[in-house]
């Protein structure tokens, strides 16, 4: 696996770690929502799928970094697979974000914007990296 993918996959794993805990444990403050780009007028409506999709940035980085490891360890063919599926995912999950504000699923709207950006960059370079260098 190319030296791109892999600065890639580790970069965007460590965004979503780290972006995990505000959706899964700090969405009520203010603070966290403007970061995140949200605007909700009821918390409680949304605390569970906040946390949920927090979760799922923890798990999904997560799958990055075991990936990474496994291939820096050896198992280059074995972490390269899970690199990309987990690229994959994450590239798939972050377009669905902006397909989601394209519905007018997203308050504002176009508040995605750069949600969906940031998180459709690693991915991409990654799966770009990894098929073509």
């Amino acid at each position: 696996m190319h030296l791109v993918a892999q600065i890639a996959a580790l970069v965007g794993a460590v965004a979503y770690i780290v972006v995990s805990p505000l959706e899964m444990f700090f969405y009520g403050h203010p603070t966290a929502r403007k970061f995140l780009a949200v605007h909700t007028e009821n918390l409680d409506d949304v605390r569970m799928w906040a946390f949920v999709v927090g979760a799922r940035n923890l798990i999904a980085g997560a799958g990055m970094i075991v990936g990474l490891v496994a291939y820096w360890t050896g198992n280059q063919t074995t972490g390269t697979i899970v690199v990309v599926t987990v690229a994959w995912y994450l590239l798939l999950a972050s377009l669905a974000m902006g397909v989601a504000d394209l519905l007018g699923f997203w308050r504002p709207r176009g508040g995605s914007i750069r949600g969906t950006i940031g998180s459709s960059i690693p991915p991409l370079v990654v799966l770009i990296a990894a098929y073509f260098f």
